[in-house]
């Protein structure tokens, strides 16, 4: 089992690696930029536009761990990033000036916890699987998003906000400091407290959790306030800069934060997962996109690929899992 550990945390590191020395060699002869892939800045720059489906991603790997799923960040994403920029235009915000962005942050960030909330509370209370309930709550949520502003985008451009937004410290981009602590904290969370060890235990074997005292409906809870903050705080980091959303935006956003948990090594049926395994995976995927159009391939050959590398996963998973259960039987 440990080598099995061993291979999934490490598997993702060793293929970012690959993929470094890969696109390196290819971009050599392929690439028609001057500066080559493994330049500074283009890696500090990777980052940071990593952070957006990272911080997302990171709050889908508890709600995965707990063998349940979030089909609806994209749209907590979207109303979280409306809220944000359209309250800053209320008549009492703007008398406030720069001192409204703070309760402006709040608003966005209340907006996320709120809606994870409500899907929480429904998971919980009604007992219908969390990819059901999610997957209605996006539907729901993205029509919120329409009825806000209609069609047409929301904009408000702050530019303290959008000084600190492209501020550095240390090199690193203020979206790469929000990632990276959002990843420090959760990995905290879930190795040492209780509410980690628990997720765990409820996503290895939910009957045998509730036996052993541990209050499941309340975790889930928890869990999907978590994620839906984490989504909102996702949209407060992007759209402090961006200045502008439009009602479309996050879409399949939830697909890509899957996919880097699932490239991480988080089961799909719960139970085993790692933070800092899902911010490999959240890395591996953006130096594919960065990559790939490095080297002169299209967006639809960027999809094909990432699909393909998530199949041979998932394939690679089961057959662990399969050959782990067989050890057991002998």
């Amino acid at each position: 089992m440990n080598k099995e550990i061993l291979l999934k945390q490490g598997g993702i590191w060793a293929f970012i690696l690959v993929e470094l020395i890969f696109f390196t060699v290819a971009g050599n002869f392929l690439s028609t930029s001057d500066k080559s892939f493994m330049d500074f800045d283009n890696m500090l720059l990777l980052l940071k536009q990593s952070a957006p489906i990272g911080i997302i991603a990171l709050g889908m790997t508890i709600v995965m761990i707990n063998g349940n799923i979030d089909l609806s960040v994209g749209a907590t994403f979207a109303l979280s990033a409306i809220v944000l920029l359209d309250s800053m235009t209320w008549p009492f915000m703007k008398e406030m000036g720069d001192w409204s962005i703070p309760l402006a942050w709040a608003f966005a960030l209340a907006t996320g916890t709120v809606l994870g909330a409500i899907n929480g509370l429904i998971v919980w209370k009604t007992g219908v699987d969390a990819f059901i309930v999610t997957l209605g709550s996006m539907l729901g949520f993205r029509g919120l998003v329409f009825m806000y502003n209609g069609e047409q985008p929301t904009s408000h451009l702050n530019w303290t906000l959008v000084d600190f937004a492209e501020a550095q410290f240390l090199g690193l981009h203020t979206a790469t400091w929000f990632l990276l602590g959002a990843a420090l904290l959760l990995w905290l969370l879930m190795t040492k407290t209780v509410h980690g060890r628990n997720a765990y235990a409820i996503g290895n074997n939910r009957e045998a959790a509730v036996n052993a005292g541990i209050r499941v409906g309340p975790h889930f809870l928890i869990n999907f306030m978590l994620i839906g903050f984490l989504a909102s705080l996702s949209a407060v980091v992007f759209y402090s800069e961006s200045g502008s959303v439009n009602p479309n935006d996050g879409m399949l956003y939830e697909l890509w934060a899957i996919t880097a948990v699932v490239l991480g090594g988080t089961k799909l049926t719960g139970g085993y997962g790692s933070i800092v395994s899902t911010l490999g995976g959240v890395i591996a995927i953006q130096l594919l996109r960065k990559g790939l159009g490095h080297i002169g391939a299209d967006t639809e050959t960027v999809n094909l690929v990432i699909g393909l590398i998530l199949i041979a996963v998932l394939f690679l998973d089961k057959q662990l899992n399969r050959k782990g259960k067989e050890e057991l039987k002998v």
